[in-house]
């Protein structure tokens, strides 16, 4: 069994965590220091729902189900939090307990094979704790069943023995406070969502809402990132926060590399190109597909298997990481009898419209 390792979070007036006093150490050029990618996503991920941005629907609701509950001196109401990947599921989740001044422990759907490996997450919880499941919807069926009572009454029943020497042992649970992540809120079990109390959906980011997630990582890197660079940035990056920072470090590195380690515009642009990202977002891998599906299928319809084995790739991989944002974006539509390429596909790649 793999355990992650539990985070005491801080009270909700320590800031010692916050501004500069968590900066990196500063390089003798006078800009932050390489860091490891996860130093960099504890560097840049907020410390308190205050400090995110966007999904103000989110934390509006989040933030009265914090104060109710503390008023009450009772535990936060189980909560869901369901949208793709990137923009926010697990930063609200280390975030609630930080304001709440309670512990969290943290695992992942994957990791729990059988029920067996939840007891130890379970009865390690303190009274008001969290306990963190990402990936929720990857739970087996059994540890689905197995968590009901422990959401809803605090309790579980293990069993001892086998046969007619079996016996059953309630072990009553502090009361604690079940968060849940996914991508795919509909692969879970309907008994168990309807035991979340709250269940919020995350949705995309405005421009303006990434240029100033930009602009605030950019201080904590004790980066110099011009303005028209940050919007640059911020249009290629698909309305995903993740995606944002992902390459706005590297355009970092680029500038680093290739300049005094100001990001401007023109840097912006060459570090995105040859990175083969472009002006909307696209990359390599999505704009072979849409190459793929005009030029070898006349624009469709084809079948996604059919597009995956010209492309020599697998037929998941284009499911799960290429076709969500060309759906998006609609270069792409889905029908019964295969995937099509719109007019607008055409016009970005300049293939006549058949």
């Amino acid at each position: 069994m793999v355990r992650e390792r539990k985070i005491m979070a801080s009270s909700p007036d320590d800031d010692s965590d916050e501004g500069e006093n968590n900066l990196p150490a500063k390089s003798p050029g006078g800009l932050g220091g390489m860091l490891p990618p996860s130093e960099n996503d504890a560097v840049l991920r907020p410390k308190r729902i205050a400090d995110m941005v966007g999904q103000q629907d989110v934390m509006d609701v989040i933030q009265i189900a914090m104060d109710a509950a503390k008023k009450r001196n009772e535990p936060l109401g189980h909560i869901l939090f369901d949208g793709p990947p990137g923009l926010g599921k697990t930063t609200f989740a280390t975030c609630i307990p930080r304001e709440m001044g309670v512990k969290v422990d943290m695992t992942s759907g994957p990791v729990l094979k059988a029920p067996k490996e939840m007891i130890p997450y379970l009865t390690n919880l303190e009274h008001g704790s969290v306990l963190f499941i990402d990936e929720i919807h990857r739970l087996p069926k059994p540890v689905e069943e197995f968590l009901y009572t422990a959401m809803e009454d605090f309790r579980i029943d293990i069993i001892l023995g086998e046969g007619v020497n079996a016996r059953t042992l309630n072990l009553q649970l502090q009361p604690f406070t079940l968060i849940g992540a996914t991508t795919r809120a509909g692969m879970l079990s309907a008994p168990l969502r309807d035991r979340f109390l709250i269940r919020q959906h995350l949705g995309y980011y405005a421009a303006d809402e990434l240029i100033e997630i930009l602009a605030r990582n950019a201080k904590k890197l004790n980066v110099q990132l011009n303005e028209d660079a940050a919007q640059e940035i911020a249009k290629r990056a698909r309305g995903t926060p993740r995606i944002a920072n992902n390459r706005f470090l590297w355009v970092r590195d680029f500038a680093m590399s290739k300049s005094d380690g100001r990001v401007t515009l023109d840097l912006a642009k060459r570090a995105l190109a040859m990175m083969g990202i472009d002006e909307v977002g696209l990359d390599r891998q999505d704009r072979r597909y849409l190459e793929t599906l005009i030029r070898v299928f006349n624009g469709g319809p084809a079948g996604v298997e059919a597009i995956a084995h010209t492309m020599s790739v697998s037929a998941d991989t284009l499911e799960d990481e290429v076709e969500p944002f060309l759906l998006r974006s609609e270069y792409v539509i889905r029908t019964q009898r295969g995937r099509c390429a719109t007019a607008k596909a055409f016009e970005l790649l300049k293939m006549g419209y058949q």
